[in-house]
């Protein structure tokens, strides 16, 4: 019996050593488990929405890890500042310090990351049905932009030819196409036209048409990956 009492109180010193002055508790445990391990989860919910409706032109798995991460580390951050008031003061003056060289060249991307650190921060707050929440309205408005952004595609059209009276024949082929001439250079009798055109369906027989027409060049079709006004 009295070895039992003996191992239960080596127990009990040994929880109190790891959780002095830490403001450690069995509830704290509790919550932080729960949190990180939503934090898993949705982390990978974020990274595999990422995937899915990806729009750019080169896919990074690194970052789509690097959002998995992200909503790990700002959970784990936030439960240790919630925690401990000098822990907190530390990471303040530590974060201000630094510096992130990276540049984020699409937008979405910011949106992503944002994201991951919004719900890593909700998360350690014990606030899940606000995280879920959040998820939800975050997945929806993404998939809606996709959708906007498949009803139509871009083309930025580059023609070279001679003779001025071959670009009204040009522009003609373009058809009922929403279409605006962007710019247009004259070297003598040489001319570049650059034309801007949204096609509602992946219809690129139009550059065949001005191919084929007298005192045509050449054509050059390059789909546009940026945003579209008007």
């Amino acid at each position: 019996m009295n070895h039992i009492n003996f191992d239960s109180s080596w127990k009990d010193a040994l929880v109190d050593a790891l959780t002095a002055n830490n403001g450690i508790t069995v509830e704290f445990i509790i919550k932080a488990s729960v949190g990180m391990i939503l934090a898993i989860l949705l982390g990978f919910v974020i990274f595999a929405i990422y995937k899915r409706f990806y729009g750019g032109v080169v896919y990074s798995s690194s970052f789509g890890f690097t959002l998995v991460g992200m909503t790990i580390l700002t959970c784990a951050l936030t439960l240790a500042i919630s925690s401990n008031v000098v822990i907190s003061l530390g990471m303040v003056g530590a974060l201000s310090i630094v510096r992130y060289r990276t540049a984020i060249k699409d937008p979405m991307d910011l949106l992503y990351l944002f994201w991951a650190i919004s719900i890593g921060i909700i998360e350690a707050a014990g606030l899940y049905v606000l995280a879920l929440m959040i998820m939800l309205v975050m997945i929806v408005l993404i998939w809606l932009f996709s959708r906007k952004k498949k009803a139509g595609v871009i083309y930025i059209v580059v023609v070279h030819y001679e003779g001025e009276e071959v670009g009204g024949k040009i522009m003609q082929q373009f058809g009922s196409q929403r279409h605006q001439i962007k710019s247009k250079t004259i070297r003598k009798n040489d001319v570049e036209l650059t034309v801007e055109l949204m096609s509602r369906q992946n219809n690129t027989s139009f550059v065949d048409r001005i191919n084929d027409l007298p005192g045509v060049k050449d054509v050059s079709l390059i789909q546009y990956n940026g945003e579209y006004n008007g």
